[in-house]
């Protein structure tokens, strides 16, 4: 997702000293939602690199976390005092979560949001998931606690280790993008800008909008993919109609298909390609160049077939 910058907030200077984590983290572990997810696993590694008490919670993590058993909540907030949400798409959970997170003492929250979500011409919405982020959001800041928001636009690991990573490694991305752009965020990023917001002053009150330095169109990213990793991969501008046709095809139910495609609208359209200040303000230094996470994906082996 993605919105236009029109929040308020003024930049922050913060640091990186161990005294700006001690207060929100020596009393007790940072609760890490989705630790088993993009962003949560990175961010789970982040803390614990800094010595910091971390309950990394999953369905299938180290700490049974499930947002559809209400039961599993309290023993996963029991004793945190900052917690990382990564909230369940369609659902209302996190204002009932957040109201039980004061309940047990938690004095600082940093939510996962998404660019978008206060711009009608984003996308399309058939799956009817914007409603619920817009009350996650308004939960986080009505709770009285010290709460930054990360609004992360489309993730440059997409093409490593999600929608469109199998793609890569068959050479050839067919969707129905056209020829829009969009400003790939790093998830590295992400987190290190998370694992600031929880153990670091000078978040409170932050909504963090995250892209990367530059906007890519799909042929580019193909391209740069393609140099960083030493073969071809191609991308296949297909219509969407023939893309949803596609994903019938291969057994997603239509509405299921429909609004798969939908997700890809902004990449369409073009409405995810502005840059974003929130890497910046909140780290001090310019967000990883989509050609930077190809190189290392690339090194790490993340395209081998």
């Amino acid at each position: 997702m993605s919105e236009p910058l029109t929040t308020s907030e003024q930049p922050t200077t913060t640091g990186q000293s161990a005294t700006t984590e001690q207060s929100a983290t020596t009393e007790g572990p940072v609760l890490v939602t989705g630790a088993t997810g993009k962003s949560g696993r990175r961010v789970v590694e982040r803390l614990r690199a800094r010595g910091l008490p971390v309950r990394a919670a999953a369905r299938g993590g180290e700490h049974l976390f499930d947002w559809t058993d209400p039961a599993t909540w309290d023993t996963a907030l029991e004793g945190a005092r900052a917690v990382y949400v990564v909230q369940l798409d369609g659902t209302r959970l996190v204002r009932p979560f957040v109201a039980r997170a004061v309940r047990h003492g938690v004095r600082r929250i940093v939510l996962a949001s998404g660019r978008g979500i206060d711009d009608p011409r984003y996308a399309k919405d058939s799956g009817g998931i914007l409603e619920g982020i817009r009350d996650s959001e308004a939960a986080v800041r009505e709770s009285g606690l010290e709460w930054t928001i990360s609004r992360p636009g489309w993730f440059a690991q997409n093409f490593s280790e999600g929608f469109f990573a199998d793609a890569v490694r068959a050479g050839e991305l067919r969707l129905p993008a056209g020829e829009g752009a969009a400003s790939f965020v790093d998830a590295d990023d992400i987190a290190e800008v998370v694992a600031a917001a929880l153990t670091e002053d000078g978040h409170a009150g932050q909504v963090y909008e995250l892209s990367g330095p530059e906007a890519l169109t799909l042929a580019d990213a193909a391209a740069t993919i393609s140099a960083a990793a030493g073969r071809e991969v191609r991308y296949v501008p297909v219509s969407f109609d023939a893309y949803v046709a596609d994903l019938v095809r291969q057994g997603l139910p239509p509405a299921d298909a429909q609004a798969f495609a939908d997700v890809l609208e902004p990449l369409r359209k073009g409405t995810d390609a502005y840059v974003s200040d929130g890497v910046p303000r909140a780290l001090g230094r310019p967000p990883r160049t989509f050609a930077e996470f190809a190189g290392s994906t690339a090194a790490a082996g993340g395209w081998h077939t």
